[in-house]
Parts: structure tokens; sequence; C-alpha cells
């Protein structure tokens, strides 16, 4: 029997993210190969699981996937794991719209049925604590929670009260608690936190985690919980089945500065099958000679601005290919390093205006995108979905075609720049949204490598 769960919070800020690395490094202790998984379209817990379990974690998004897809993504990442451990994105019933659960840790349970572990603030309530489950169970009564962890607990005896009203009143068990601890808090996700994952100096806050955890929740409990449902075969999909070669090699921008792919994008080059060549702008490796085209990610190019500004010969030699019309599709980190420049360090300078890095969040939320004029990703009609999450505003000094009018929550306006064969903007675009975007990109790329 295939284990999974999904760690689940009652509100962001539960404590949801502390548990699921807890548990991480707690089974990958015992010699479990785990799997993570993240809820919504987020970037940086995927990383922190990755850097607890030693496998790429994957993100579960109903609003951006098809459930096919989603249900694929499951499978594929859970192939060869002991145990599954999916988080879930601030409360479990928050999502993309007010009045449905779309997009939620909710829907997206369901989607895999997979049983809930409900997380729970408890540091200032005691039956009470039953009474938040409660509402939890009857708000969507085909929502399957399964149990409880109580976090932020004063003391034992606060967690047996918590333990016995929660039991009696909701019918399920209470399977553990954390208590209070500061040194278990996890860092702000400001911008340098992936690059300290990577550094490996959260290493020993995921050891403490897991310890903390073993001492305080029933992991036999949990592991019973985990494989109480069946699991769910699902047929491959045939947007990942291998194609004849095409004979392209498309570059992709991979170090410390561009690193934001979800896995499922590089997949669906890969089955198309395209060559992926990949290469370091930070380390000032130039783009491939035989490359037919760009695919350049984002991450933090703003942390290593200087270092980047400081490889002339790769910034000059990056600009002469896509000047000379080589096809880029780039996003966020990668719009921002085609600019002249972030905060005053010089960029490759192909698209113009520079970045201002701000303090507080520019954007964030998911985004349907729509091509502008001359997007030869998004030709009329066709529309793709993502996300976006920054905290630099472009400044143009001249007129540009915008590459995409956006949608989002708040409204809609446009995004981004097209010139010569560079479609660059903040969006993070899912492929498997809309696959016809990887398409179009790669029939783009044959035709500017035949004329």
């Amino acid at each position: 029997m295939r284990k999974r769960l999904v760690i689940a919070g009652a509100a962001s800020g539960a404590g949801k993210t502390t548990i699921t690395l807890g548990l991480m490094a707690a089974w990958k202790q015992q010699g479990w190969n785990v799997q993570g998984f993240k809820c919504g379209p987020d970037y940086i817990d995927p990383s922190l699981h990755k850097a607890v379990t030693g496998r790429p974690a994957r993100n579960l998004d109903s609003w951006m996937l098809p459930d096919d897809v989603l249900a694929e993504v499951f499978q594929k990442g859970s192939d060869t794991a002991d145990i599954s451990i999916v988080e879930g994105v601030m409360g479990l019933y928050d999502g993309k719209y007010a009045t449905s659960n779309q997009g939620s840790t909710a829907e997206i349970s369901q989607k895999i049925d997979a049983p809930i572990i409900l997380v729970v603030d408890c540091s200032k309530m005691a039956r009470s604590a039953a009474a938040i489950v409660k509402g939890y169970q009857l708000f969507d009564e085909t929502t399957d929670i399964a149990g409880v962890i109580a976090s932020k607990v004063g003391s034992e005896g606060h967690y047996r009260i918590i333990k016995e009203a929660v039991e009696q009143a909701c019918g399920i068990p209470v399977c553990g608690y954390l208590p209070r601890m500061e040194d278990l808090e996890m860092p702000e996700r400001h911008l340098g936190l992936i690059p300290a994952i990577e550094r490996g100096e959260l290493d020993d806050l995921f050891n403490k985690m897991g310890r903390a955890v073993m001492e305080t929740v029933d992991m036999e409990r949990l592991l019973q919980i985990s494989e109480s449902k069946p699991w769910m075969e699902v047929p491959p999909s045939p947007l990942f089945q291998q194609q004849a070669s095409s004979s392209l090699k498309i570059a992709i921008a991979e170090d410390k500065a561009f690193n934001f792919y979800y896995p499922e994008n590089l997949e669906l080059l890969e089955a198309r099958g395209v060559e992926v060549l990949r290469f370091s702008p930070l380390a000032g490796e130039k783009i491939p000679k035989v490359a037919d085209g760009v695919y350049l990610g984002g991450g933090f190019p703003e942390l290593y601005a200087e270092r980047l500004s400081e490889q002339k010969d790769m910034r000059k030699a990056f600009l002469a290919r896509v000047e000379e019309g080589l096809p880029v599709l780039a996003e966020c980190g990668g719009f921002m390093f085609l600019t002249k420049a972030i905060n005053g360090h010089a960029m490759v300078g192909a698209i113009s205006g520079d970045m201002h890095m701000q303090g507080k969040l520019a954007a964030v939320g998911y985004r349907e995108i729509h091509g502008g004029p001359g997007n030869f990703l998004l030709p009329e009609g066709e529309t793709a979905r993502g996300h976006e999450f920054h905290y630099s505003v472009y400044r143009p000094d001249e007129e540009h075609t915008p590459a995409y009018f956006v949608k989002g929550t708040f409204g809609e306006g446009t995004e981004g720049v097209i010139h010569k064969n560079i479609v660059a903007g903040y969006t993070h675009i899912h492929f498997a949204s809309n696959p016809s975007v990887v398409d179009a990109f790669l029939n783009k790329c044959r035709e500017v490598r035949n004329s």
C-alpha cells in the first residue's frame, strides 16, 4: 500500500511547514525515501522539501493543471517513494476564489484521494480547538480530515486537554503536537532563503525539526492513516509520452541565479524530442553555439547582480545572439536579466529600461495570460496559466510592446516585453496549462534555424 498524507493548516502560520519538514526529516532519518509535494504554485517550499528529502519536489495545482495531468504529476513523483507528503497552501479551504474550493488544499486532497492531517495553532486556546476542527469538518463534509496535530502547545497538560476535547467532539485522532519552540521557527520567506538552503545553512534546523516531531508526534498512527486509502492508479497522460526526436536544442539557464522551473515544463520539452542544454550565466558560460532557442527561467539574479555584471563577455555574447533573432522565453528573473540593469548593475541590455528592487512585494498571485501583438507563444485566442511573485519593478525608458494581457484576482492589465524573438514577462507559465505554448516556441526555434 502506497502511503500518502496531506499536511494542511487551519490558517497560514499554523505551523504546517514546520510539521511537514519535521515529518520528512524524521522518516528520512529512518532511511525512508520521502517525496515532497506542494499545493499551489510556490517555488520556495519545494526547495525546502528537496533539501530535506534529497528528491526534487513537485507542485500540485488544481487551478493551473488539468485533473489528469495533476494526477500523473503526483503518481510520477511518488514512484520509488516510501511515503509522499503533500504540504498545503494557506488555510485548508483557501484557493483561487472566495466562493469555491478551486485551487485549495481541500480540492487537491480530493483529486489525489489522500487523507488530511489538519495542523491547528493551539497557542491561545484549549477546548476551543475542538470548535475549530469541528467547523472545518462541517464546512465541507466531503473533505477527509483524518487527524489533527496541535502546534505551538504550551505543555503536555495543555496538549492532553486539546486531545480529549477534539477526539470527543470530532471523532478523529489527535496524532501529537509540537510545543512552542523559537529554535524551530522557519526563517521568513525572504529573497535570501533559497541561497541559504543551497549553502546548507538550514540543515541543523531540519534535523532539529525531525527530532522534535519524533518526540511528540505519534508516527505509527500517522502511518496507519497514510495507508488508509487504496492507491489510485491513473493512465499516463499523452502530454508526457515521448515523441520522435525534433533535432532541436534548447538552452536552459540553470545556476544559483536562475533555477525556478516546473519539472513538467522541462519534461514537456524533452517529450517532444528536444535536447536540453544547461548553462550557467553566473559562471560566465555563454549560450551554447548549437542552441536553437533559450528558456531563461526565474530565480534570484538580484542577489547575484554584481557577479552577473562582471561577466562582460557572457553578457556581450548573449546580447549578440538575441539581436540576431535567437528565440528566447524569459520568465521573471530571466526577464530582469535581459534588461539594461538591476539596481544599477549592468545586465544584457536586450530590453530597454531597468529593474528596481523594492522592499515589499510588487506582485503575487495567479495569472491567466493572453498574448500581446506579436507574441508567437500565444497567438490570438490562446491562453495559459501561471503565477507572479516578485519584488522588482520594471522601469522602461521607451515605448515597448507588452508580452501579455494578464488577468488576476485583483484586476487585469499588461505586462512584459516583446523584442525581436524575445518574449519576456514576470509570469511563470506552467506549460501543462496549455501545451501549445511549447509547440509554438519550438516552431519559432525551428523557423529561425531554417531561415
